[in-house]
């Protein structure tokens, strides 16, 4: 191959990047990015970022020089606008064709929306480094703050708000925070350590308008149900952190198949020569199944093994899903398949002194781990998975 387009110039398609010139890739290396900053990492937004803790240039994932010694072109700021695999072109939005004999699609997700409440100043959402440094000059006012969605990002960015001081309100349909990520046991203990935390809690309890005055919201009114029947919260600032959607709709009359991302086989190949990692990538686990994993530790994982096998290595990729939240003082961490409708057991610590570990399973046999704050404890669940050992 003489030359390899990368769409997506983030984590999985700077290692990409990275993997094909350490395997000895000697041709050209187009790296295509819809952003114009040089690729930064994403987990820190909700977090360091958000709470002051970090610059914003302290997320950039490589050194300029690093990024210099790829000696790889960067087509930043110029998101792709379709695909012509018989050309094996790459049409941006400009009309520009960047030519490739390999491809890495690695475009990531776009946060959902809801289908109100958008166009008011002071309802965001949360992706970016823009969207970062917006939202965090508004929460210095530190107005009341409704944050809903209580997955990874909405329970992470409460956290942060609450620790900033703010009055924060946190709002799911689902029964605990972060049910279908690590099931209702733990969910619920996350829900009471937001609580402790001078956070109010809203579970089982949908949204239905967002309220604003002279363009700016003011309220958001909650459905029915709960006991809390029409009820409107004040806010100065909501955010929606209700998921994220694969970024394929520049694939759509691409020949590829999409469903809830590139669909691949288990190599993470989509077509001869075209292959996906990342958030993006719908690919056959060979003990899973199939799955779209949006884990950071994955995009850097699979960058690294569709560009080996890129360049011939033919190989299933077979990681073993591993991703942490951080609370407050809570850093949480899980291998494997965990959450909803998993058998559980803690095998060590105690939950209630939120220091403990658990395994999951099914059919008597583990399928997960997770640890509360016992980060060697986490080493062993991860054996246990990769070991298939029965169920405690």
């Amino acid at each position: 191959m003489d030359q390899i387009a990368i769409v997506g110039a983030s984590a999985a398609g700077l290692t990409a990047a990275e993997t094909l010139r350490r395997e000895g890739y000697q041709g050209r290396i187009t790296l295509i990015g819809d952003e114009a900053h040089v690729p930064y990492d994403r987990p820190p937004l909700s977090k360091q970022v958000l709470a002051g803790q970090w610059e914003p240039e302290k997320t950039q994932l490589r050194k300029d020089e690093q990024i210099a010694d790829l000696n790889a072109e960067f087509r930043l700021g110029a998101p792709a606008a379709s695909l012509d695999l018989d050309a094996r072109e790459v049409v941006l939005a400009d009309d520009t064709r960047v030519g490739y004999d390999g491809l890495v699609i690695a475009t990531g997700v776009a946060p959902r929306t809801l289908p109100f409440g958008h166009d008011l100043a002071g309802v965001h959402v949360l992706r970016t480094l823009e969207h970062a440094s917006t939202l965090r000059a508004e929460l210095l006012a530190e107005p009341k703050t409704v944050v809903i969605g209580a997955g990874f990002l909405g329970a992470e960015v409460a956290a942060t708000a609450r620790t900033l001081g703010l009055d924060v309100t946190l709002v799911d349909p689902l029964p605990v925070p972060m049910a279908r990520q690590l099931g209702e046991t733990v969910g619920k203990l996350l829900e009471q350590l937001h609580r402790d935390n001078g956070v109010r809690v809203l579970m089982d309890t949908g949204v239905t308008e967002m309220l604003g005055s002279d363009g700016h919201v003011i309220g958001v009114r909650l459905a029915d149900g709960n006991g809390a029947a029409g009820t409107v919260l004040d806010a100065g600032c909501v955010l929606v952190a209700i998921g994220a959607a694969p970024v394929t709709g520049w694939l759509e009359n691409s020949g590829l198949t999409i469903d809830n991302g590139v669909v691949c086989d288990s190599r993470c190949q989509a077509a001869p020569g075209v292959y996906a990692a990342g958030d993006v990538a719908n690919w056959e686990h060979p003990r899973y199944g199939r799955m779209r994993l949006e884990h950071r530790m994955n995009a850097t994982e699979q960058g690294m093994a569709v560009a080996r096998n890129l360049l011939g290595a033919d190989q299933e990729f077979a990681p073993v899903p591993y991703f942490w939240t951080d609370q407050y003082d809570a850093k949480v961490q899980a291998y494997g398949l965990v959450g909803e409708g998993l058998e559980y057991a803690v095998v060590a610590g105690d939950p209630g002194e939120r220091k403990f570990a658990a395994l999951y399973g099914r059919d008597g046999v583990v399928t997960g781990g997770v640890g509360w704050n016992l980060p060697r404890e986490i080493r062993k669940l991860r054996q246990s998975v990769v070991d298939r050992v029965p169920m405690p």
